[in-house]
């Protein structure tokens, strides 16, 4: 066996990069480069394994920026699959390492929640228990700051933790009760109305679960629930596991879309941020709570399988 099939067989065999194996042997990168052009391959790869690879790295990237960058290798196992390909997620991580592509980045922000120790409080229905089996049962909701150069940007989300699918996405320049009607009358909206979420007048209204922030608490707030028919429930004052699954959407948040761009102003940001949450997150974005899929793809599956009426 000559020297240079030697090194091919390396990486082809083992994963051991041609750089590492070259220095170990003591000879030129460049010289066994110029042997792999000579060996008589158009498209300079020696054998079936090289050129195999070449196609799933060009496969993976082409993945990789149809999820604009966001999906790391466990999401991308599944396009891939989902596109014909055999691979697996040690497979697909290591093409992601060879071509540089990095798909999560975390920069921390701290929360907006300010409590009303006054207002009424209302009891935990969730108990961390954030499995639904059904549409409208369960919502979970939360509120952020996007920051751009001329200021803060508000937003408040609402949550179905049947799918993960995002309801009700408002934003504002305030982080007050006004903002927080308006993402749940969006919700309510997206459902069809009160008339859908409203099935029972005790027992099977939809639960809305949030922190005790004084935007929850407030009277306008609380008034609005009643009329459409939603069970308000809240968390434990500074517990963030009370409410994880309206906490973990704006980690995804974060650090697909927050840490990625700056804003000038707070046009820009809503753009970006609600193009995010209703095309991308609702979508696209796969959901280990939702069987892998997308939250849209999870409902859209589920339906075909509800008994038809007689």
């Amino acid at each position: 066996m000559s020297v240079a099939r030697f090194v091919a067989d390396q990486r082809t065999k083992y994963r051991v990069p041609h750089t590492f194996t070259c220095a170990l042997l003591g000879i030129s990168v460049s010289w066994f480069y110029k042997w792999i052009a000579r060996a008589g391959n158009p498209d300079g790869l020696h054998t079936d394994a090289d050129r195999r690879r070449s196609c799933l790295d060009e496969a993976v990237a082409a993945a990789f920026g149809v999820a604009k960058g966001l999906h790391g290798s466990p999401r991308l196992v599944a396009d891939l699959r989902d596109l014909g390909w055999t691979v697996s997620e040690k497979t697909v991580a290591d093409s992601m390492r060879r071509q540089g592509l990095v798909a999560r980045r975390i920069r921390r922000r701290g929360g907006c929640t300010r409590q009303d120790k006054s207002a009424p409080k209302f009891p935990d229905l969730l108990k961390r228990n954030f499995a639904a089996e059904a549409p409208n049962q369960k919502w979970v909701g939360d509120m952020t700051e996007i920051p751009t150069a001329s200021g803060k940007l508000y937003l408040a989300t609402v949550i179905d933790l049947y799918s993960r699918r995002l309801l009700g996405a408002a934003t504002s320049r305030h982080p007050d009760a006004e903002l927080a009607c308006a993402a749940i009358r969006m919700a309510v909206a997206a459902r069809g109305g009160p008339q859908v979420i409203w099935r029972d007048e005790v027992c099977e209204r939809v639960i809305f679960h949030t922190d005790r922030g004084s935007t929850y608490t407030a009277k306008e707030f609380r008034t609005v629930c009643t009329t459409l028919g939603i069970r308000q429930s809240m968390g434990r004052v500074g517990s963030c596991f009370d409410n994880a699954a309206a906490e973990a959407f704006f980690s995804s948040l974060e650090w697909e879309v927050l840490s990625r761009n700056t804003f000038d102003d707070t046009i820009q940001a809503r753009a970006v941020v609600i193009d995010w949450c209703y095309t991308f997150y609702n979508h696209q974005r796969r959901h280990s709570a939702a069987d892998g899929l997308s939250p849209i793809n999870y409902e859209i599956r589920e339906s075909k399988h509800e008994p038809q009426a007689a």
